[in-house]
């Protein structure tokens, strides 16, 4: 999935954490959400400004984000 058109980074706007298409919605606030158990359904419901692509969206760049990170041994 391509995220980048979907997931936005503007300095001013939430303390530059990563948004859903430049709305305050931050792609943690959503993984907080699906890891309490709500269900991509209610999500949608609480939230009719989001579709079920801005879910995923966040979803891939979690594990885009997850793929870059790395261990340094001392």
């Amino acid at each position: 999935m391509n995220y980048h058109d979907i997931i936005t980074i503007e300095p001013g706007k939430r303390s530059g954490k990563p948004c859903i298409r430049g709305m305050r919605i931050t792609v943690y606030d959503i993984l907080e959400y699906l890891a309490s158990c709500m269900s991509e359904e209610e999500i949608l419901v609480d939230f009719s400004e989001l579709t079920s692509e801005d879910i995923k969206a966040c979803l891939a760049f979690a594990a885009d984000r997850e793929k870059k990170l790395f261990v340094a041994s001392l």
